[in-house]
């Protein structure tokens, strides 16, 4: 077998939530919301089931969708894409993967910022490729120019970037936007631009497309994702926004792939998207107040949290917190114990990251995140000082 899936574990997110199944807990560790997606739009994927085609779309994806996508951002940030400069994917991960193996030949190497979503790692080794670690420091979680700097070899051939970042809530601003373009532009790199949670911002946040800086527009593969943008993660559809030449080439790897996604569903996403622009600010009002819900009960039950810009997800600092444990060890025995899923950072990190923070999911109803916070009030009792 390949020996890069036969030694891999399962995933923490399966597990964490298969324990939280078993042991009848709450799960704040999966990272899906139980809220915010407009009816709508659930009624645009269910008109086509009988009103239109059930069979393969393109494998580029469907016209529609590709332009209401360019659309969107030409609207919304000031590119000037095409139809011809979008690949809808099933999902940003199979995009990740798509620009990936389009991109990385045996013996390259990545940079990938720490903590890092858990796909990035072996889809690069995957392609023969090297994952080149840094570590971001909380609290601040900053990208320094020294730090890439020093990554950077003659093998380096891309960056791959999140931002918004998952996990720490972290929208990185113009500074660290511009460290990240003048290494790709001195060094002829491109980058892999993972902006999935681009809409999920909180407290008036702006977000910039990497590839609207200055020279960055021909070397981006920007990754979106429906699923963040309206709440509904299980369709699975995303796409690879990029210069046609780019794009082109992430669509001969999508081809072999999944070669298209469900059409109903694009249909849809593409009405959100030409459509739903009124529907963005009540998104990050609602997850706004679910996040300013989660931190004030934790706060009140003695637990530190980390700021959170964007995404639906917070971090808790169990040392500040009193908390006596590792992360790995809170995450292990909060689920059976106190009867609370949560996610340890530490997983996020190939090399040793910090080993007192815990991720928390905020996407919830409030019924659902009282209940959390009470279990991890219990855990507190149990595992603080």
């Amino acid at each position: 077998m390949n020996p890069i899936y036969e030694n891999m574990g399962e995933s923490i997110f399966a597990r964490m939530s298969r324990l939280a199944v078993e042991h009848g807990a709450i799960n704040l560790g999966q990272g899906f919301p139980d809220f915010g997606w407009p009816e709508q739009i659930l009624d645009a994927a269910a008109r086509p089931l009988k009103d239109k085609s059930n069979q393969y779309a393109p494998a580029p994806g469907l016209p529609e969708l590709r332009q209401a996508v360019a659309d969107h951002y030409n609207r919304h940030f000031g590119q000037s894409f095409e139809r011809e400069n979008i690949c809808v994917t099933s999902g940003a991960t199979e995009a990740l993967a798509c620009s990936i193996l389009a991109t990385i030949t045996p013996g390259d190497e990545v940079i990938v910022f720490a903590p890092a979503y858990d796909s990035y790692a072996p889809m690069i080794r995957r392609a023969g490729g090297t994952p080149v670690e840094i570590a971001l420091q909380p609290p601040e979680w900053r990208i320094e120019r020294e730090a890439i700097a020093a990554a950077i070899t003659p093998k380096t051939r891309a960056i791959l970037f999140n931002n918004p970042h998952n996990p720490t809530a972290r929208l990185f601003g113009a500074q660290e936007l511009q460290v990240i373009a003048a290494a790709a532009l001195e060094h002829d790199l491109v980058v892999i631009a993972d902006e999935v949670w681009e809409h999920v911002l909180m407290d008036g946040q702006r977000f910039t497309p990497l590839a609207t800086l200055p020279g960055m527009a021909d070397r981006v593969l920007k990754i979106g994702s429906a699923g963040k943008i309206f709440s509904l993660t299980g369709w699975k559809i995303g796409w690879i926004a990029a210069a046609p030449k780019l794009a082109s080439l992430a669509a001969r790897a999508h081809q072999f792939l999944t070669f298209s996604s469900a059409p109903n569903l694009q249909w849809a996403v593409a009405f959100g998207m030409a459509e739903g622009d009124a529907w963005i600010e009540p998104m990050q009002r609602r997850f706004a107040r679910a996040r300013d819900r989660m931190v004030n009960v934790l706060q009140a039950a003695g637990f530190v949290t980390l700021p959170a810009a964007s995404t639906y997800f917070l971090c808790v600092d169990l040392q500040a917190s009193g908390i006596l444990i590792d992360d790995l060890s809170f995450a292990d025995q909060t689920v059976e114990k106190a009867g609370v899923a949560v996610i340890p950072l530490s997983v996020f990190f190939e090399q040793n990251g910090p080993r007192h923070l815990v991720r928390l999911c905020f996407g919830k109803r409030d019924e659902t995140i009282d209940a959390g916070v009470a279990a991890m009030a219990r855990a507190r009792e149990l595992f603080g000082r």
